[in-house]
């Protein structure tokens, strides 16, 4: 059993084509784990944490893939997460288990789209992590312009803690600054390892490198300060404890380089995450809810106490369901009886596994700190299973909202039953996929997060059900709101004899400030009595079953505050459904009058183009109604970056294609709602 002091829990985290699965590849190999590399799009096998057929066929990673591996005396359980904004939840999910992260960035591009929407999950879920800097043999390559990036576009503190020897295809290896040796990697796949003194043309270079560096972890140590200030030689020791504690309280990101496709630096990467990054034990002190009193309660790393654990992600695989679970508190055997907080019923624990991308390795028992599968429980992404006397729930993750919809049909009225049963499992998998039915056309329509997300779904209907189906046109998810106040004053009257319905309210509804933020504010101001308690919470359901349709094109209403300051009631025919129907119908009063408009799906576009396509992209950027926020050129390529109405950037592929010869490539993510 590994002492959990030395368990380190992290994922993988960059945008598209930084080398996330090169790098993970790379670290399996180094740990022992697998015996021959393979590469991304290298024929062959194809990469190891790729293991779905249309992962191998794009070139691209679709899901995160968990694995377990060991680096000298630490147990690194590692997810390789996806890079396009399109599959983010698998991001999202990852993160909300991890305790640390590393985040890759490219040697050539730096920060990109992708790795502000990832840096920003890293902040939200306070996840530790390190920074590789990647593909240093590129031209191009600048780590420094990279470092200052991170600091401008990510407000990061980045220290860099090596310095290259070389770059682009002179690049040879790297220079450890705390331990001030060079490190280069010989031997057909870089796995012997050699650590030699520092080449005499770049000494100078180094010491000044290593005294900014220690300059700026003084901050964050008074004894080396002092050490400093005394001209006294600072201890390795020191200094990677003074590294590793401004990590762990997110106030500094260490910076390593390397090439992880030329199998340079990937060794040094794996001690800094041993040395820097959090065991379970080091992370903040888990809160969960009380599921009875609501109360907040402290989770413990223990595997003594009871048990605490998070589904955070369900695959469904021919012989049944594996859930992959977090162990936060306590112990997990075969056959444990565990509840599940959401719907409080008993599950048995059927088999245990430790997975290596889809295969699994079966265990006995796992404890606090552990990442696991369970094969066969029936529940849902984001439930806790506890076993003890009190019944708590952990915080779930942030799902961000679909923005495109399709309509979708079988091609044979055969089909029909594999699609019902393909899209139920793909529901119940990923939290961002929706499937609903238009309750004019009775057609089904499945939503997503852009188009590449529903065509992997469709190929992997075709693909693993067997069943050929159409796709409709995308629809793009408008939203309605209103641009000023408008006052309701409600009454709801029906009393013909016997017991009837009754019930008035009044108050006013007004545009919150960030719709994105408060998509619905409820305030509830009825003083004296004027509305009894009970009923309050029919008007708030009223209030929220009138913003699921706005009245000017039927589109969920968002960015509303419904304040309610008054009414009235009868204490024999009111009741808490004639006060829902009441407010629902107060709102749409007030909703005309509040002067409404639609609000479109915004994303933010970042392509990157040779340069002498610019001009072309830009005008065509334009064209869709784009607002241009700027180029940064490189030497060769440009990055554009622009705001684009969603509904004009379908077909956007294809379009750059053709305008740049197949040279340019785009990312693209939601990022705001506009009139």
């Amino acid at each position: 059993m590994i002492p959990r002091e030395r368990i380190r829990n992290i994922g993988i985290s960059a945008h598209i084509d930084s080398g996330k699965t090169t790098l993970s590849e790379r670290i399996l190999f180094y740990t022992g784990r697998i015996h021959q590399i393979e590469e991304v799009r290298g024929g062959g096998k194809g990469a190891t944490m790729d293991h779905m057929k249309l992962e191998k066929l794009h070139g691209i990673t679709i899901t995160s893939a968990a694995t377990t591996c060991q680096w000298h005396d630490t147990q690194i359980n590692l997810i390789d997460t996806p890079g396009h904004v399109d599959f983010t939840i698998e991001v999202e999910r990852s993160l909300r288990v991890l305790d640390g992260a590393v985040m890759v960035l490219c040697a050539v591009a730096g920060v990109q789209s992708q790795s502000i929407t990832v840096d920003r999950q890293m902040k939200r879920y306070r996840v530790p992590r390190v920074a590789f800097i990647n593909k240093m043999d590129r031209v191009g390559a600048n780590p420094f312009r990279v470092v200052q990036a991170m600091r401008d576009r990510l407000l990061l503190n980045a220290l860099l803690i090596q310095y290259p020897i070389g770059s682009e295809d002179q690049f040879q290896g790297v220079i450890d600054l705390v331990e001030m040796t060079a490190s280069f990697y010989q031997g057909e796949n870089g796995e012997n390892w050699i650590k030699q003194p520092i080449p005499e043309n770049l000494l100078e270079e180094v010491r000044e490198a290593r005294e900014k560096m220690l300059d700026f972890l003084s901050l964050y140590s008074e004894s080396m300060t002092e050490m400093l200030l005394e001209g006294e030689e600072v201890p390795h020791a020191l200094i990677w404890e003074t590294i590793r504690q401004a990590t762990l309280r997110l106030e500094v990101v260490p910076v390593l380089l390397g090439s992880a496709y030329k199998n340079k630096g990937v060794q040094n990467l794996l001690d800094a995450v041993a040395l820097y990054l959090p065991s379970p034990e080091d992370r903040e002190i888990v809160k969960a809810t009380d599921v009875k009193t609501g109360d907040l309660v402290h989770v413990y790393p223990n595997p003594q106490n009871s048990l605490v654990a998070l589904a955070f992600k369900l695959t469904v695989e021919s012989f049944g369901q594996f859930t992959y679970t977090r162990i936060y508190s306590g112990t997990l055997k075969t056959g444990d009886v565990v509840y599940n907080s959401r719907t409080g019923k008993r599950v048995t624990i059927g088999r245990v596994f430790r997975m290596h991308a889809n295969k699994g390795e079966e265990v006995k028992s796992a404890s606090a700190g552990d990442i696991v599968a369970l094969l066969g429980i029936d529940c849902a992404s984001g439930d806790t299973f506890y076993s003890g006397e009190t019944s708590v729930s952990l915080e779930g993750m942030f799902v961000p909202e679909p923005v495109i919809t399709l309509a979708i049909t079988p091609k044979k009225q055969d089909d029909a039953d594999k699609l019902s049963k393909a899209l139920n499992r793909f529901q119940k998998e990923d939290p961002t996929f929706k499937v609903s039915v238009d309750p004019e056309s009775s057609v089904t329509l499945i939503s997503g997060m852009g188009e590449l997300h529903l065509q992997i779904y469709t190929e992997r209907i075709r693909e693993e059900y067997d069943a050929e189906v159409y796709l409709g046109k995308p629809a793009v998810a408008y939203r309605e709101t209103v641009s000023q106040k408008a006052t309701f004053d409600y009454r709801l009257k029906k009393q013909t004899g016997g017991s009837g319905q009754f019930a008035h309210v009044t108050g006013w509804i007004e545009p919150v400030e960030k719709p994105a933020e408060e998509p619905f504010v409820f305030v509830n101001r009825v003083v004296g009595g004027a509305i009894p308690k009970e009923y309050i919470p029919g008007c708030e359901k009223g209030f929220r079953d009138a913003i699921t349709s706005g009245l000017l094109e039927g589109y969920p209403v968002m960015g509303v505050k419904v304040v309610l300051d008054g009414g009235s009631y009868h204490s024999v025919d009111s009741s808490e459904f004639a006060f829902r129907a009441a407010s629902k119908a107060a709102f749409e009063q007030a909703f005309i009058q509040a002067k409404p408009y639609i609000l479109q799906p915004v994303m933010l576009v970042e392509v990157e183009t040779p340069n002498e396509f610019l001009g072309r992209v830009q005008g065509d950027l334009s064209a869709r109604h784009g607002v241009l926020l700027g180029s940064e050129t490189m030497q060769d390529y440009s990055v554009i970056q622009a705001l684009v109405p969603l509904a004009k950037m379908f077909g956007y592929s294809t379009e750059l294609r053709s305008l740049t010869s197949g040279m340019a490539t785009f990312s693209m993510e939601f990022s705001c709602y506009q009139r």
